[in-house]
């Protein structure tokens, strides 16, 4: 998780990035408010988010308090990136019988985010637990 969340934190610092993920959160009902900051200041608070993410999940492996949070950030990261698959127009097609199909390079990037938040929810409830008992 760690090295998704550096990686991924790091590109958003790039123009590149910024405009890649500029319609996923012009779109989001969750994260369009960040457009006041522009293209490259939404993506520059999302890659910190991220950075802190990776942070907290590092010293979470002393500081139970830290995993905890950054599994519920890390959690809270998946669940949003999740839910860009249903907000973002034209990613998904429809078949004839009326089922969703996976039908773009950009959803079938973001449907991995589906498996990433389940490891993260496992996470968030091994390090509640840890808490609870330390």
């Amino acid at each position: 998780m760690v090295v998704i969340f550096v990686w991924f934190g790091i590109q958003k610092f790039t123009p590149y990035a910024a405009d890649a993920i500029a319609p996923l959160i012009q779109h989001s009902p969750f994260m369009s408010w960040l457009g006041v900051f522009g293209v490259r200041g939404e993506a520059k608070i999302v890659g910190s988010i991220e950075l802190t993410t990776a942070a907290l999940l590092v010293i979470g492996s002393t500081v139970p308090v830290a995993s905890a949070l950054g599994a519920a950030l890390a959690s809270g990261t998946f669940l949003l990136t999740s839910s860009f698959v249903l907000s973002t127009p034209g990613i998904t097609l429809t078949s004839a019988s009326g089922f969703p199909i996976i039908s773009t390079l950009l959803e079938q990037f973001l449907i991995k985010d589906v498996a990433l938040l389940a490891a993260c929810v496992t996470l968030l409830i091994g390090s509640l637990s840890l808490r609870s008992t330390a």
